[in-house]
């Protein structure tokens, strides 16, 4: 938002976005309090570091990269909710992933759309194939501990 203000749909987008996530951030603090399970710093998993090397560092390619890369974080987050959600035995628990999972798939598809409304077709399309690819690569070794966005 702040390295591109003048692209007053995507700024618009993506404080939507920002303040849907600190009250996702606030829930799950609630929920964590309820069991008694403080806050703390979590090691950074490879995945989401290993996306964002990917970010090309030159204008307009930096904008697209930064904008698919974390569609696909998003996507991904959507995908752990939805097996959160599906296999969770406390049915209340269960369905807070599957609000948050709702939420992710908003997420994701706005990055897309924002994604396809600054380039061309083909160029996002061109350029996610090529990303998928590293993630899934990344995918190939999962990270010990439960993450959801990185």
């Amino acid at each position: 938002m702040f390295r591109y203000p003048s692209n007053t749909k995507m700024v618009r987008e993506l404080t939507a976005i920002a303040r849907e996530e600190l009250e996702h951030f606030e829930l799950v603090n609630q929920w964590l309090e309820r069991r008694n399970i403080p806050l703390a710093p979590l090691n950074p998993p490879p995945y989401g570091a290993g996306l964002k090397a990917q970010v090309r560092p030159h204008e307009p390619q930096r904008f697209l990269d930064s904008l698919l890369v974390t569609g696909l974080i998003e996507a991904r987050s959507h995908e752990r909710l939805g097996l959160l959600a599906t296999n969770c035995p406390e049915p209340e628990l269960a369905n807070f992933y599957h609000s948050l999972m709702a939420s992710e798939a908003r997420h994701y598809g706005t990055y897309w759309v924002l994604a396809d409304t600054y380039f061309a077709r083909e160029t996002v399309m061109q350029r996610l194939d090529e990303l998928a690819c590293v993630e899934s690569d990344l995918l190939l070794n999962l990270y010990p501990e439960p993450r959801i966005h990185s």
